[in-house]
């Protein structure tokens, strides 16, 4: 069944109150949002099948690229000598590598085991030079401070005076100020979207009682009628399952209309009402389309690619930063494996290295 919920359709417009024309512009808004989610969830398939047919295939031909240059260069690393500079160089190629493919999702049990003891490897010597540095450390602490004491003693005031100006620090001050700000707008949005659920849940509630009380089969005598009211409360218990608080309203309106209700046209507190609860509904529809879009794992990207904010980003964006994500990881395939052919080789290695081009 259709209904159409814009007062509009029951008077003429210039008789209509400005209240009751802003509740018309938000019954349009709400019917756009609801053509718009539709698309957004349609595309959000489409666009994910996509993904699993382009983008899938070459993120899996440059992990086993990236592992393989993994493999050569720690087995070139256990073979040959290098000076200490290139080293550096290699140990920080081979510890990037390991920490990207530690969760790959397109290697083998095997090559994940050998990139997981690689990469312990380098954890175990990280956290032995930190533990000799923090050694070191406290050694020279000792130092200082026995030198310092004398100094300390007879010039406490100057520097309780210095401790004070160090305390305040402004930058740090700046940057825990917008911390805080952050925080309270996070806060307030959270607030909003609790405060919209819990008015949608009220209005949802309240519709849904009405007219049920109003419609119910077993209140209607005649048999044609009955029948007609037991279908229309199987859509009206279907819309509620649903949370369609949009459909409801129309179905309510609809209700009154066949009741002679609303010949004279909606009260000011049924206007305030529908208004608020629609309102509500208005806010659902944003965050079911923001998750919608924030679902599609490259959203930030195409944000960042676009300048667009979220809320303004259209659906062949989407396909665009598909297709631009795709060319990109070709072109880094094709790179790595010119890499790979240089790695194989120890002159090959040794040009990489001499151009900082590992």
């Amino acid at each position: 069944m259709s209904f159409d919920l814009k007062l509009s359709a029951q008077q003429n417009t210039q008789n209509l109150s400005s209240q009751q024309k802003k509740l018309n512009r938000l019954i349009e808004q709400i019917e756009q949002q609801k053509i718009q989610l539709d698309m957004w969830q349609k595309a959000k398939d489409e666009i994910q099948q996509q993904t699993r047919k382009t983008l899938v295939p070459i993120y899996s031909e440059l992990h086993n690229i990236l592992f393989q240059q993994l493999e050569q260069l720690w087995n070139c690393l256990q073979v040959h000598e290098f000076s200490k500079a290139d080293l550096t160089q290699l140990d920080d190629k081979i510890q990037n590598l390991a920490s990207l493919l530690k969760n790959s999702q397109f290697l083998t049990e095997q090559q994940k085991i050998k990139v997981i003891q690689i990469g312990e490897f380098y954890q175990q010597h990280a956290e032995h030079t930190q533990a000799k540095k923090h050694k070191k450390n406290l050694h020279r602490e000792e130092d200082y401070n026995i030198k310092s004491n004398h100094h300390i003693e007879n010039n406490t005031q100057t520097i309780d005076d210095k401790s004070a100006e160090m305390d305040w620090n402004v930058d740090d001050f700046d940057e825990q100020h917008q911390l805080e700000r952050e925080q309270y707008r996070l806060n307030r949005q959270k607030e909003k979207h609790e405060q919209a659920q819990k008015m949608a849940d009220q209005s949802l509630k309240t519709v849904y009682l009405k007219i049920a009380s109003i419609i119910h089969p077993d209140r209607e005598q005649d048999e044609q009628l009955k029948v007609e009211k037991t279908e229309m409360l199987q859509q009206v218990n279907q819309a509620y399952e649903q949370q369609d608080l949009f459909y409801l309203l129309k179905l309510q309106i609809q209700v009154e209309l066949n009741r002679g209700i609303a010949q004279k046209g909606l009260s000011n507190e049924q206007v305030k009402f529908y208004k608020l609860a629609l309102e509500a509904q208005k806010q659902q529809l944003d965050a079911q389309i923001e998750e919608t879009i924030e679902s599609l794992s490259w959203v930030k990207q195409t944000k960042s690619k676009t300048q667009k904010p979220l809320n303004t980003i259209q659906i062949a964006d989407m396909y665009k930063s598909l297709e631009a994500d795709c060319a990109e990881l070709k072109q880094q395939v094709k790179w790595e494996k010119e890499r790979l052919k240089y790695m194989v080789k120890v002159s090959g290695l040794a040009v990489l290295l001499e151009n900082n081009a590992l």
